[in-house]
């Protein structure tokens, strides 16, 4: 959170809010980080998030700890006897795809300068549209009450909605195009099937694909959402970041209650697991956020599914 006077120059203008709150992405900074421009951070944040997320999740499973059996999805010997890849070319393939990654995305952003908005002409836009509403609804509009809701609308709700249709886009473009190289002999067997050489999926495998199915799959995807949503680089920091910690649980192979980002929806690590298994590699397509397009169009698989296949199998034998 930020405080300072209002960037516009007409200071004394109640809507906006000289003293108010607001989200970093609207700080009057040229640069978020002195002499490290915007555009920058936003490909490096990713980068380290995945690093930093993977060593955590790596830590945990060479730690030892019993307690964490549990919690595990598989046990740890599964992980070297059932994967057809070794971990150090896990590493060089997720190094070279955030290399292609960073290079796209220096190329995409553009390093504009959100502290030149004009907020205080963008904020009384807001309040007269609000106010033009409340007078079709037959109410009284405040003026405090409606320069503080402009102000919510502004800082607050329009960027939200923003941030929620990137990980709708995002989601809509992986679920489509992740199904269709399952769908086509070629693309699965050219290029998808190399991230099902992980059987058993781990923390920063998650990032393990053909260097073109990475290119297509993820980095096209986030930045066609980044500009499909109007964000600002600042506002794409936070989409780029927070599907990358996403990715990464999703294939960290621990089933976590206390893990906020396997809270956040059903699709979790348990979730993406089934699809990595032979059982349910038809099933489970969507990522990395929510299962909306699974769920609708029929593709979703459960474990409570997985028993119930079993039994009947069991049963016909």
């Amino acid at each position: 959170m930020n405080s300072t006077v209002c960037p516009s120059a007409v200071h004394h203008d109640p809507l906006c809010f000289a003293h108010a709150a607001f989200p970093f992405y609207f700080s009057p900074k040229p640069r978020l980080l002195d002499s490290f421009p915007d555009t920058s951070l936003a490909t490096i944040a990713p980068v380290v998030a995945y690093w930093t997320l993977s060593l955590f999740f790596h830590f945990l499973d060479t730690s030892g700890w019993q307690w964490l059996d549990k919690y595990r999805i598989h046990e740890s010997a599964e992980i070297k006897s059932r994967n057809l890849v070794t971990r150090s070319q896990v590493v060089w393939a997720v190094l070279f795809q955030q290399i292609v990654q960073t290079i796209a995305g220096l190329l995409w952003l553009s390093d504009e300068s959100i502290h030149t908005a004009n907020h205080a002409q963008q904020l009384r836009s807001i309040a007269v549209a609000l106010e033009r509403l409340s007078r079709q609804l037959g109410a009284e509009s405040h003026p405090v009450v409606l320069a503080r809701l402009s102000g919510f609308v502004y800082w607050w709700a329009i960027p939200a909605f923003q941030l929620l249709a990137a990980m709708f886009i995002i989601d809509t473009w992986q679920y489509f195009l992740h199904r269709f190289m399952h769908v086509n002999k070629f693309l699965y067997k050219q290029f998808h099937s190399w991230h099902h050489r992980l059987y058993v999926p781990y923390a920063f495998g998650s990032l393990y694909n053909h260097p073109v199915e990475g290119f297509l799959l993820d980095t096209l995807g986030a930045l066609l959402a980044e500009w499909a949503t109007g964000m600002s680089t600042r506002q794409a920091i936070v989409l780029f970041t927070f599907s990358t910690f996403k990715t990464v649980d999703d294939h960290c192979g621990y089933s976590l209650p206390w893990d906020p980002l396997q809270m956040l929806s059903g699709n979790n690590a348990d979730y993406h697991d089934i699809h990595h298994q032979v059982v349910g590699i038809k099933s489970n397509f969507a990522q990395p956020f929510f299962i909306h397009w699974d769920t609708i169009l029929g593709t979703r698989m459960t474990r409570e599914d997985i028993e119930r296949r079993r039994q009947k199998v069991a049963k016909d034998q």
